[in-house]
């Protein structure tokens, strides 16, 4: 027999009683507030053509990272999930997909998914029984029917979702052409993009050297000397500003590192990447380089900079080879940010017409090394709880190891970095509980009072991101 979904207005909240009224009270002041979403990834086709999404699968299941690697982690293949990959055989019935997930559900457990796709099928979907192999095809048939009417269509989500903003990500080449069709369609929802130039500035991609190509042809500069290079990147970054809206960048490196070398260096360093095949040394070098010129390009431009640092990207071999990036398999890394930054800290550290935005994946770094730096620094914010500890103790941990050096306003609040654009408003929800409750415990324990607690909690969840990101 099915069991109630059911979500207690009270949860995530302390369960001690008195913390958690005083969390409960700092709550009603941030839940009804916009959304701004200053960094993700979804997709802004759904926009420009306010086309219905799909089906079920289509929404909850290929978007999502999080449901792709548990899933994979217990023996079920991409295949069965119906993903696409070299000759391998794959589903192509969507509700033989969802039965599979449904009777999986299981497996997400005390995780943040679960606690996500829960709140969508709650309240998106007025869902009221747990979704489970029992009930797979009820939830199948209501979220399917759902999805076919207007209310449901991308721009009336985005309205119904209380969306203010919403920053997508496109890679340097990308044409943009949704955000000019968003643009030229009237409709008033602010969708911008987000200038991510790692395939243009990464040698280890196998695409390094024809995407320079590219870049020369886009923009008429000659990308072999160093300085039409830098003039390319200038020229796509207006691009992105002027047709996109974009107000910030965002630089996905396998580590911090930064540099600060002369011209002649640089250019010596761009001849040996663009020969192909460079050494690991020489990509590191170079990456570290073109961080400290990103800096430099911010400084002119007035774009925020985001350094999402630590991951290694596709790290099973196979799967990237069979099915390509971005299928669940990257993993955290130690990251180093110091001795890391200081080339670029030392060049542009002390200016406050830079905004660079660190985030991590290595919890170890939090009041070791980001908090002082940004609680020195005028340039550096912290970036909230990101991926992996996209969750409740993560956020939690984040504050309690950070606030005490960097205070919250060298934080930048929250960004919901996501491809799965149901999981938006419970992303969010969670986040506004979690630093209320935090909140919640200084106020009880005399560190901080209630009429600041309430200030501090609407500026986390409204003011701050919406300052670092310029919007």
């Amino acid at each position: 027999m099915a069991q109630t979904l059911v979500l207690d207005p009270d949860r995530f909240f302390p369960h001690d009683r008195a913390v958690r009224s005083v969390a409960r009270t700092l709550f009603e002041q941030v839940e009804q507030l916009p959304i701004v979403s200053p960094h993700g990834h979804v997709d802004p086709a759904w926009f420009a053509h306010d086309a219905p999404f799909e089906d079920a699968v289509s929404v909850f299941l290929w978007p999502d990272h999080y449901v792709l690697r548990m899933l994979y982690s217990q023996g079920v293949g991409l295949g069965e999930l119906g993903i696409a990959g070299d000759d391998s055989p794959v589903e192509r019935d969507r509700r033989a997909i969802w039965r599979l997930f449904a009777a999986n559900y299981r497996l997400f457990r005390g995780t943040p998914s679960r606690l996500w796709l829960d709140h969508a099928f709650a309240t998106v979907f007025g869902l009221d029984r747990r979704l489970d192999a029992d009930t797979a095809d009820h939830y199948f048939d209501v979220i399917n029917q759902a999805l076919a009417t207007a209310p449901f269509r991308p721009r009336a989500l985005f309205d119904r979702f209380g969306i203010e903003v919403i920053a997508t990500t496109e890679g340097a080449l990308d044409s943009l052409e949704h955000h000019r069709a968003i643009k030229a369609s009237g409709w008033n929802g602010r969708v911008i993009t987000t200038f991510r130039p790692d395939d243009v500035v990464d040698p280890s991609r196998e695409d390094f050297v024809a995407n320079l190509a590219e870049l020369e042809t886009l923009t008429g500069e000659q990308v072999d000397r160093w300085d039409g290079y830098l003039a390319a990147l200038a020229q796509r970054r207006e691009y992105f500003r002027t047709v996109g809206g974009a107000t910030a960048t965002d630089h996905g490196h396998p580590t911090a590192q930064t540099a600060d070398l002369t011209p002649a260096q640089c250019q010596a360093l761009l001849g040996r990447v663009r020969a192909g095949t460079p050494s690991a040394a020489d990509a590191e070098l170079f990456r570290a380089q073109m961080l400290t010129e990103m800096a430099k390009m911010s400084c002119a431009d007035g774009m925020t900079m985001q350094l999402h640092p630590g991951s290694w990207r596709n790290h099973n071999q196979r799967l990237f080879e069979q099915y390509g990036r971005d299928r669940g398999a990257d993993i955290p890394t130690q990251t180093g940010y110091v001795a890391q930054l200081k080339p670029l800290l030392d060049r542009l550290g002390d200016r406050s017409d830079l905004t660079l935005i660190a985030f991590t994946l290595d919890e170890s770094a939090y009041a070791r090394e980001l908090a002082p730096l940004a609680g020195h620094y005028p340039c550096l914010r912290l970036g909230p709880a990101w991926w992996f500890h996209d969750s409740p103790e993560g956020m939690l941990r984040f504050r309690r190891q950070t606030t005490e050096t960097a205070g919250f306003y060298n934080t930048v609040g929250f960004n919901d970095d996501t491809r799965a654009f149901f999981s938006i408003p419970a992303r969010h929800d969670l986040a506004r509980r979690m630093d209320c409750s935090f909140l919640a415990e200084l106020v009880a324990t005399q560190r901080l009072a209630i009429d600041e607690a309430a200030e501090v909690a609407v500026d986390l969840a409204y003011n701050l991101p919406k300052a670092a990101y310029r919007l």
